[in-house]
C-alpha cells in the first residue's frame, strides 16, 4: 500500500488532499456526500473577528474554464465559530484548519488567538488577500511589508501550525513567501484567486455586484503551477498548492512542482466527492509508477 502521509510543519496529514477555504463550508455540510475522515484536511470558510455580511448579490459568475466570485468573506465571526461550529467538528477524525481574515494586523492576531485556544484545531491559514483599511484598501498580501506585518502579529499569539495563503496578484510571489517565512510562517499556500471581471453585454454592466472578483478553476492552473514551482525553490518551509485542481493528475503536477500538499476548491461545486476521488487516484498513479510514498514525487521537477 502506498504511503500518502505528508507533514506540514508539526501537522501530519494522512494524505495530501485538503479542501480550499470557501468551497467546502465547515465540512459538516458535506458529511452525507463524502466520508470526511478520508480527506487529509478541511480548511473551513474564512473567519473574521466579527460578523461579516459579505458583498451584495450577484457575487458569483461562471466563466470559461472557471468561475468568478466576490462573496466577500461572509461569516458569523470567530465567537460564533468557537461556540457553535467547533463543537460539531472537533470529534470528526480529520484535521480542521481555520482560514483567518482581518482588516488590520491586530484584528488578525485577535481572531487567531481565540482559535489558538481550541484544542482540536491544529492550524490556521491566514488569508492576506484582505484589504488593509489603514492603507486605503490595498491587500496585505501584495507587498512584502504588508504580508510580514500580519504574520509577525499573528505569530506572537498563535502557537500552532501557521499557514499563510498568498495572493497571485503580485510582481514576485517568491519575495512575498520569503517575507512570510522570515516572520515565522510554518507553511505557505498558493495561489489565492486571480483578479478578474466579466461583463453582461445585454445589460451593459458587470456580472458581479462590485465589478471585479476572484477567478478560480482550471483556467488558473498553469499560473498556479508556475507560482508553486517558483515559491518551492525560494523557501525552506512546506508549500501547499492550489488553483484549478480537478483530477489526481492535476494534484500530482502540483506536487512535482514542489507542493507538499494540495487544496481543491472550485471542483467541490461540481463534484462534492472530488477530494476522495483525487486521493484514490493519486494512490493508484503512485502504485502504477512503483512509488512507495507520495513524498517521492514532491519537487522532482527542478
Amino acid at each position: 500500500m502506498v504511503d500518502l502521509s505528508v507533514n506540514i510543519h508539526h501537522l501530519k496529514l494522512a494524505n495530501p488532499v485538503m479542501t480550499a477555504s470557501g468551497t467546502f463550508g465547515y465540512g459538516v455540510e458535506f458529511s452525507d456526500l463524502v466520508p470526511l475522515e478520508e480527506i487529509g484536511g478541511i480548511i473551513v470558510k474564512g473567519t473574521t473577528l466579527e460578523r461579516c455580511e459579505g458583498n451584495d448579490y450577484p457575487r458569483m459568475a461562471e466563466t470559461a474554464s472557471g468561475m468568478l466570485n466576490c462573496v466577500g468573506l461572509q461569516n458569523k465571526g470567530v465567537d460564533y465559530f468557537c461556540e457553535h461550529i467547533y463543537p460539531e467538528i472537533k470529534d470528526i477524525p480529520t484535521h480542521f484548519i481555520v482560514n483567518v481574515s482581518g482588516s488590520s494586523p491586530e484584528r488578525y492576531a485577535e481572531c487567531a488567538s481565540r482559535i489558538d485556544e481550541l484544542e482540536r484545531i491544529p492550524a490556521i491559514e491566514l488569508n492576506i488577500s484582505c484589504p488593509n483599511v489603514k492603507d486605503g484598501g490595498m491587500a496585505f498580501g501584495v507587498t512584502c511589508e504588508g504580508a510580514a506585518s500580519v504574520v509577525k502579529a499573528v505569530r506572537k499569539v498563535y502557537h500552532k501550525t501557521l499557514i499563510v495563503k498568498l495572493s497571485p496578484n503580485v510582481t514576485s510571489i517568491a519575495d512575498i513567501a520569503r517575507a512570510c517565512e522570515a516572520e515565522g510562517a510554518d507553511s505557505v499556500s498558493l495561489i489565492n484567486t486571480l483578479m478578474g471581471m466579466a461583463i453582461d453585454i445585454e445589460h451593459r454592466c458587470p456580472k458581479l455586484s462590485i465589478g471585479t472578483g476572484g477567478l478560480s478553476g482550471p483556467a488558473v492552473k498553469p499560473v498556479a503551477v508556475r507560482m508553486v514551482h517558483d515559491v518551492a525553490k525560494a523557501v525552506q518551509i512546506p508549500v501547499i498548492g492550489l488553483g484549478g485542481i480537478m483530477t489526481a493528475e492535476d494534484a500530482i503536477e502540483f506536487m512535482m512542482a514542489g507542493a507538499t500538499a494540495i487544496e481543491i476548491g472550485t471542483a467541490n461545486f461540481i463534484d462534492p466527492a472530488v477530494t476522495v476521488k483525487v486521493k484514490n487516484g493519486m494512490a493508484q498513479w503512485l502504485e502504477r509508477h512503483g512509488c512507495k510514498s507520495v513524498k517521492e514525487i514532491i519537487g522532482v521537477v527542478k
